[in-house]
This record gives C-alpha cells, structure tokens and sequence, in this order.
C-alpha cells in the first residue's frame, strides 16, 4: 500500500497524468474542429499521418511560444540578475570581491553603450543605473539590499554623499523607466552618462 502511495505521488506519475490530461484535450479539441467542419464525402477521412503532423505542428508552436516569452523576459530583466548575483556572491577574499565589482560596473557600462548604439536609449540608462549602484555598493555607501527601492536610496543619499545632484538625475530616470510611459530619448541617456561620470569619473 506504502509503494501505491508513493507511485501515485511522484514527479513521473503526475507527468504522465499531465501528457494525458493535455493528449485528451487534445483529441477533444480535434474532435470540435472535425464536427465544425463542413461534411465530408463520404468515405474521406484525415490520414492518422495527417493527425499526427498536426498533433506535432500544435506542440511546435506551444514551445516556440513558451521560447519567445522566456527570451524577452531574459532580456528585460538580465542586467537585474547580473546584478543580484554579483551582491550575493559569497566571495572572502576582499580584493577579488573588488575586482569583481569593478569588472561588472566595466561591464554594465560597455552594455549600457551597446544598448545605446543599438537606439534601446531604455536598457542603456537601466545600465548606468546599475553600475551606479554596484559603485555604492562597493564604497559600502550603500550595500546592496533587494528591498530597498529608488526612495530609500534617494533618502540614505541626502545624507552621506555630496553632490547629491548626480544621483537624483540616475535614480529619477530609473523611475520614470519602471513607473512612467515617457519615452526615453538620447539626451536622457547622455544625462546619465554625465551624471555617471561626476560620481565616478572614467
């Protein structure tokens, strides 16, 4: 009884009873679509060479959907992984820890310029963005924390750094590219760049 419990629970099982589930809906579907159409001569039939192409065409489709959207999703939000990854990194050696930080601000630059010649002036300031948080993160003026949004950023900033003008330039447009639908225009990446370059000059 134990073993029957344990089959009837498992990964495979609830993955043959998901193939079947989508194989009847399926045949269901087909079925819907044979009484729609218009009558057949009569002992004219679809090949089950036919049915199968068909069956396989439909699976296509379905995955190269499911390919499409994990690759937009995958570009909109990367830079956030390359992001996250490098601040949990566990690295204890604090000089290679700086380099890596250095190596990813390098890196989401040269992005931020690709993005740019590209005319994608949206993902080019979310770059800026993010180096100019990894630079925080590695003067430890403001260490890395997933909770923290663009005002608290702002509000810890007022009080630790100066010029605080910079910072708000970068931390605005990053607003108005999650929250606002104005559109991102060349100028608005060269004031990032600027803005970039005054709290950490190149």
């Amino acid at each position: 009884m134990p073993t029957d419990t344990f089959e009837k629970t498992s990964w495979s099982w609830q993955l043959s009873q998901f193939q079947q589930q989508a194989g009847e809906w399926w045949e269901y579907q087909f079925y819907r679509f044979q009484q729609a159409m218009p009558e057949l001569p009569t002992g004219w039939s679809i090949s089950p060479w036919l049915g199968q192409l068909l069956k396989f065409l439909f699976w296509l489709v379905i995955a190269l959907l499911i390919a499409w959207v994990g690759w937009r999703l995958w570009r909109e939000f990367s830079p956030y992984v390359y992001s996250w990854l490098n601040r949990s990194g566990n690295l204890t050696d604090f000089r290679g820890k700086n380099r890596s930080s250095e190596s990813s601000i390098a890196l989401l630059l040269e992005r931020s310029q690709e993005f740019y010649h590209q005319g994608n002036y949206r993902e080019a300031c979310r770059c800026v963005y993010l180096a100019m948080l990894q630079q925080l993160h590695q003067n430890t003026i403001a260490p890395h924390k997933l909770s923290r949004t663009d005002g608290e950023y702002l509000q810890l900033l007022r009080s630790s750094v100066t010029p605080i003008q910079p910072y708000e330039t970068l931390i605005t447009t990053h607003e108005q590219l999650c929250f606002g639908n104005a559109e991102i225009l060349p100028d608005n990446y060269e004031q990032c760049r600027q803005a970039y370059r005054e709290i950490s000059p190149e």
